[in-house]
């Protein structure tokens, strides 16, 4: 993967992921999922958002994205994190989950250990971002394919466009839950591409 930069460029592309605190298997009901489907397209529309993959897995979402001109990144980043912690706590407030008191008794302990204004701490703290370079469009598509096979690693579907949260169902022409712009994939990444494709389906390649 490409190396961690500390600068942001508020018109490069970043390689980020959002963790949930402690890990904890958060993202398993269809309603906190729609959540982040819901934020993630609220942003592209109206805060400047630019999403070109998505992946969202049990206690983690991964991005590659980008701000548009004159947009803040990092700025758009943490409102982003705001925005899904808002309507994440939210649905648990409602939703019958037999989980729940023992998930927000975890996100308390954290928000306190951090000493936060907010009295649950839904994600760590660090994002991570990975800055790559939007002219070098085999690096982009290394990294829009390590997030698509996420949900193939962790042998929840054979293909990646079989997974309804991430992006891969758009880059496979059909309708993804997030509007994504595609990165348009190189010529001489195609086969690479493909073959890496199939080995994942037939399990030759382990994690």
């Amino acid at each position: 993967m490409a190396e961690k930069k500390s600068s942001q460029n508020n018109s490069a592309c970043y390689y980020v992921t959002f963790n949930v605190t402690d890990w904890i298997g958060l993202f398993v009901r269809p309603a906190y999922k729609q959540a982040v489907v819901e934020s993630l397209n609220s942003f592209i529309e109206s805060k400047g958002l630019v999403v070109y993959a998505w992946c969202l897995l049990s206690n983690h979402l991964h991005l590659l994205t980008k701000t548009r001109p004159n947009i803040n990144f990092s700025v758009t980043v943490r409102a982003l994190k705001k925005d899904i912690s808002k309507k994440l706590f939210a649905l648990m407030a409602t939703e019958p989950d037999i989980r729940k008191e023992w998930m927000l008794t975890r996100f308390e302990m954290a928000g306190h250990s951090m000493k936060r204004i907010e009295k649950y701490q839904l994600w760590q703290n660090c994002s991570n971002p990975v800055h790559i370079d939007f002219t070098n469009k085999q690096l982009l598509w290394d990294h829009i394919r390590y997030i698509h096979e996420n949900p193939v690693r962790d042998h929840i579907v054979d293909k990646p466009a079989e997974y309804v949260y991430c992006s891969a169902r758009s880059y496979n022409g059909q309708n993804g839950k997030v509007k994504i712009t595609v990165v348009p994939m190189p010529d001489n990444a195609s086969a690479a591409y493909n073959e890496l494709a199939a080995m994942l389906q037939n399990n030759e390649i382990k994690n």
